[in-house]
C-alpha cells in the first residue's frame, strides 16, 4: 500500500486520524500544525502555505493522502504541485479550496478561537478559491461527507464531486464536522477500500 499522509483540520493534532487509523491498521505519517488548535508555534510556520511546505517535504515517493477540513486545501494544493506522486485522495469535509460561504457552510472562525484562544491568527484569512484548477487533479478521490455538518455541508463535497475528474462522495447519516472521530469506524472501512484500490 502507499505511504500515506494524515493531515488534520484546523485543530493541529496528530492524533486526529489516530482512531481512523488504528481501526484500519493504517500506519504513516501523521501531521500536526505548528501553531494550531493547542500545538505549540514553529518558527517559519506562518501561513498555509508554510503548512503545504512542511508536508511536502515528505513527499520523495508516491503517496495517498488522507485530509480532514483545512487539511483538505493543503492536500489539493500538493495534488497540484506534485501530479506524477499524489496517487490516491481522501478528503474529509473540506473545503478543498472551493467557495464555501457560497454553499452554504457557516462561518467557524468565532467558534474557533473561543475553544483555542492562543491558535495563530492566520488560520482566519481567506483561503485561495482553486475551482479553476481542481479538474486538473487525476488522483482517484474519496469524498466523506456528514449530512449533518453547518461548516462544510453536503453542497461543498457535491461540488468537488462536480470537479474533480475521478471522485466518489460518501455520506454519512448524522455525522457533523468531527465525522473523523464520531463515525471512525465506518471511516476507517471507506477509506481502506479506497487506498487498496488506489494503490
Amino acid at each position: 500500500m502507499l505511504k500515506t499522509l494524515f493531515l488534520p483540520g484546523s485543530t493541529g493534532s496528530a492524533a486526529l486520524w489516530r482512531p481512523v487509523a488504528d481501526h484500519a491498521g493504517l500506519d504513516g505519517v501523521f501531521f500536526a500544525w505548528p501553531g494550531l488548535g493547542a500545538e505549540p508555534a514553529q518558527a517559519g510556520i506562518n501561513s498555509i502555505d508554510d503548512l503545504t511546505r512542511l508536508v511536502a517535504a515528505e513527499i520523495t515517493e508516491p503517496v495517498a493522502i488522507v485530509a480532514q477540513s483545512m487539511g483538505g486545501v493543503i492536500a489539493i494544493q500538493l495534488a497540484l504541485q506534485f501530479p506524477a506522486l499524489v496517487r490516491s485522495l481522501v478528503l474529509a469535509v473540506t473545503s478543498g479550496g472551493v467557495p464555501v460561504a457560497e454553499l452554504g457552510g457557516e462561518d467557524w472562525r468565532g467558534d474557533y478561537f473561543a475553544s483555542y484562544p492562543f491558535a495563530a491568527r492566520w488560520i482566519a484569512e481567506p483561503v485561495a478559491d482553486l475551482s479553476a484548477r481542481i479538474p486538473s487533479i487525476r488522483s482517484p478521490t474519496l469524498l466523506l461527507w456528514g449530512d449533518a455538518d453547518p461548516v462544510s455541508p453536503i453542497a461543498v463535497g457535491e461540488k468537488l464531486r462536480s470537479l474533480l475528474p475521478s471522485a466518489r462522495l460518501r455520506v454519512f447519516a448524522g455525522a457533523g464536522h468531527d465525522l473523523a472521530q464520531s463515525h471512525y469506524q465506518a471511516v476507517a472501512v471507506e477509506i481502506t477500500r479506497h487506498l487498496r484500490a488506489t494503490s
